[in-house]
């Protein structure tokens, strides 16, 4: 199956700042088999528009790439610079059926009301299973609910106050940091293979344990090897019909001595080889 790589930018729209410039510079590092793929970039939205319309704006224009491809019998993989991408990427997919499987040393499962630092990008998740933000979801075409039954967390080991308890408390299945074995994820993939077949796979590189390269200004100690990370990436695929994958949160300004980058491209070049396997 051809891949098409698709870059979407940060929502402030200043692409040479920070996470803004994590798509360009992991396009850079990449595989040549992998960069000599199709490439489209989604088009930055108006700055002008108020921070939570600029992300949902650009959910609905990724959501069409997305789309695009699928129709053409292309595999998305989408390059971003956080984890709110995910809600144009599984939009794009078509959330009915579409089980998630969400790799991140966060959460991301805060909603307006709990939020303590305001971060939008700590709200992904949350939004992508239905909490908040109700009416500018609905402006973006196939963003229905994913079940919180359909979701799968790995790696989540760094939380504000209440986090923690909030995602245990939810339906959503939670295997922490990187001290499951490897029975339980196959217990808990099972599971999820049990309930749906479409997959979209999001791995927030900070998923990855700092010792593997720096991803992020919100990287934390006790995560996944790469090569741990790349045995769950192959299983994914094994397992399930994965409509699209995305790579998101390089921050370049983190990643000081460029150990991160050489990793990032280790996990494309995993996900182009389980996608042409």
């Amino acid at each position: 199956m051809r891949l098409r790589v698709i870059a979407s930018p940060y929502h402030d729209g200043l692409a040479e700042f920070d996470r803004g410039r994590g798509p360009a510079r992991l396009l850079q590092a990449v595989s040549p088999q992998l960069a000599a793929e199709s490439v489209v970039t989604v088009p930055a939205v108006d700055t002008s528009l108020p921070e939570a319309a600029r992300v949902f704006e650009l959910a609905r224009q990724l959501s069409h790439c997305v789309r695009a491809a699928l129709a053409e019998g292309v595999f998305p993989l989408v390059l971003a610079g956080d984890c709110n991408s995910s809600l144009g990427t599984a939009a794009g997919c078509g959330t009915d059926g579409l089980g998630v499987i969400w790799l991140d040393a966060h959460p991301d499962f805060d909603t307006p009301d709990q939020s303590h630092s305001g971060s939008l990008d700590a709200m992904g998740l949350a939004v992508l299973t239905g909490r908040g933000w109700s009416s500018l979801r609905e402006r973006v075409i196939g963003l229905e609910p994913v079940d919180d039954t359909s979701v799968l967390h790995i790696s989540a080991r760094d939380y504000e106050p209440g986090q923690r308890a909030e995602l245990l408390r939810s339906g959503i299945h939670v295997l922490e940091g990187n001290t499951f074995t490897d029975a339980e994820l196959g217990a808990e993939l099972d599971h999820l293979a049990n309930r749906v077949r479409r997959m979209y796979l999001h791995i927030d590189l900070d998923c990855l344990d700092p010792s593997e390269g720096i991803a992020n200004q919100y990287s934390a100690d006790g995560g996944l090897s790469c090569a741990r990370l790349l045995d769950i990436i192959e299983d994914v695929f094994g397992r399930f019909d994965v409509s699209a994958a995305a790579v998101t949160a390089y921050n370049p300004s983190s990643d000081v001595d460029g150990r991160m980058a050489s990793t990032a491209s280790r996990v494309l070049a995993a996900i182009a080889a389980c996608v042409n396997g």
